[in-house]
């Protein structure tokens, strides 16, 4: 008997491979969309970090790193107290 419709062992194979190609890709897709579900957006802004609180703590850390002097940093500080 001739089977001239069957794809052989080698279709077969070939089929085969793919099936678990295509699975492997959707379970990668899953698994991406899993990770940057449960990680932590970056560019989100806070409230409560902004505010004269906040220029303040910048102004201190500028002037620790010693980017501004002492009466710039006075004068600063009471600009943003007043």
């Amino acid at each position: 008997m001739i089977y001239n419709d069957w794809p052989g062992w080698g279709g077969w194979f070939a089929m085969g491979l793919m099936l678990l190609a295509f699975v492997g890709l959707i379970l990668a897709v899953g698994l991406v969309a899993l990770r940057s579900l449960n990680q932590p957006r970056e560019n989100t802004v806070h409230p409560a970090a902004t505010g004269p609180a906040n220029a303040e703590r910048v102004l201190d850390e500028r002037f620790a790193r010693g980017e501004i002097d002492a009466d710039e940093y006075r004068e600063r500080r009471e600009v943003l107290r007043s």
